[in-house]
């Protein structure tokens, strides 16, 4: 008897087997990027690239004596001007969308309990008050006038 057929034999007196899952998804700790600031880091990604690939040309090229390497190592240095910049408006357009669109709190947040406990606290003060209004209206003015 091979294993397959006793195991066979025991699944079938026994529970039914719970298959094991290959993949299992969890829920991911941070939010996407928005659409603007994903799509500045793409064009830097690209320009990056483009400006390492560049200066790796211009470094070979000059090794090699060429007359292209003079050219090259004047482009390098304008692109990594343009690399530089391209970096620098991921991170501006990132700080702009959290200022538009304000930054989503973790629920774990200390900064959100203290806006909860001043929020209980300030519906608890007007409570109060309302009530106290209240009390002062139905005061002696009205019973004396009855």
């Amino acid at each position: 008897m091979d294993t397959d057929e006793r195991r066979g034999e025991r699944w079938a007196t026994g529970p039914t087997p719970i298959p094991r899952q290959l993949w299992v998804e969890e829920p991911t700790t941070r939010r996407r990027m928005a659409d603007p600031v994903r799509t500045a880091a793409v064009r830097a990604v690209l320009i990056v690239a483009l400006t390492l690939i560049q200066a790796m040309v211009a470094f070979l090229s000059t090794l090699a004596g060429s007359w292209l390497a003079f050219p090259m190592v004047l482009s390098s240095v304008a692109s990594t001007v343009v690399a530089t910049w391209g970096v620098l408006d991921v991170w501006v357009t990132r700080q702009v969308w959290n200022q538009r669109n304000g930054v989503m709190s973790e629920p774990s947040s200390s900064a959100r309990q203290l806006r909860r406990e001043r929020r209980r606290a300030r519906r608890v003060a007007r409570a109060e008050a309302r009530q106290g209004a209240r009390i002062r209206r139905r005061g002696p003015g009205r019973l004396s006038r009855a």
